[in-house]
């Protein structure tokens, strides 16, 4: 069900297009419409994502969050959430991170699926998700803030529907380390060390990701099913965060160590 008409929803992705590009954070969304929806906040997440292919960016993938327990509680939500990767969002492993292209980022330890060949729902599985992709790696997924986390004026802390039509808070991706063949290892079991300027800030292991990784990319493939999206061979899906988010200020170097599937190293420009 929709609460918002054409017009508010295009409105509103207008103005989270100037957000990021002024990096200045809007109002939350549901303040502005209490009774939007979340077929409302996935409406402003496509015509947001719309409008930045208009430009000329490309689609690179798909990422999955609130996939843990603690944060779907927290957020008042029974399901994860999902995103468009573009083209723009890539940065190299070991490379300075344009610091002043984000608002407030934070990273998060992640795997990345590669598929090899198309996926999609209705009835799509986790062996499924297995035979599609042709590797695993490990990745870091940069997330940003173009809507206000905490409104200025009240403290309220914002919502799904706010974090939805902010493409999911994704803003850049970092892939590196060792790929590896999806059935090689067992995924539940690949951990990760996040150092942030030489102090283990999070560590965590892909098992947190609804048990199993290839979970979220499965649902997603269910999920995008409805709008006749499928999962396309060669693109990279984020498989959801298994660490906290940790802060990043400019200055800051972070190396996320995955133990046998390698590192992945980079620093925030200054």
């Amino acid at each position: 069900m929709s609460t918002l008409t054409d017009a508010q929803v295009q409105d509103a992705a207008a103005r989270l297009d100037h957000a990021e590009e002024t990096r200045t954070p809007i109002r939350q969304l549901s303040r502005q419409y209490p009774d939007m929806t979340l077929g409302d906040a996935y409406r402003v997440q496509r015509a947001w994502v719309d409008l930045k292919l208009s430009q000329g960016r490309t689609l690179y993938g798909h990422k999955i969050g609130l996939t843990s327990r603690a944060m779907q509680m927290s957020s008042n939500i029974t399901e994860p959430d999902y995103g468009a990767l573009l083209d723009d969002m890539v940065f190299p492993e070991g490379s300075e991170i344009p610091t002043f292209r984000f608002i407030v980022p934070k990273v998060e330890v992640e795997l990345a699926f590669r598929l090899g060949r198309d996926l999609s729902g209705p009835a799509c599985t986790v062996l499924d998700v297995l035979d599609a992709a042709d590797w695993v790696i490990p990745a870091i997924e940069i997330i940003d803030a173009r809507i206000e986390r905490i409104d200025r004026e009240t403290g309220v802390t914002r919502k799904v529907f706010d974090t939805i039509s902010d493409n999911a808070a994704n803003a850049g991706i970092i892939l590196g380390g060792r790929p590896v063949r999806p059935t090689d290892i067992d995924l539940r079991w690949v951990g990760a060390l996040l150092y942030r300027n030489g102090v283990i800030e999070e560590t965590g292991v892909a098992a947190g990701v609804l048990n199993h990784p290839a979970t979220g990319v499965a649902w997603l493939a269910n999920r995008l099913h409805p709008h006749g999206v499928t999962l396309r061979a060669g693109q990279i899906v984020l498989a959801g965060s298994f660490t906290r988010p940790v802060d990043a200020a400019p200055g800051d170097v972070f190396h996320a160590d995955y133990g046998p599937l390698g590192g992945v190293a980079f620093r925030f420009g200054r």
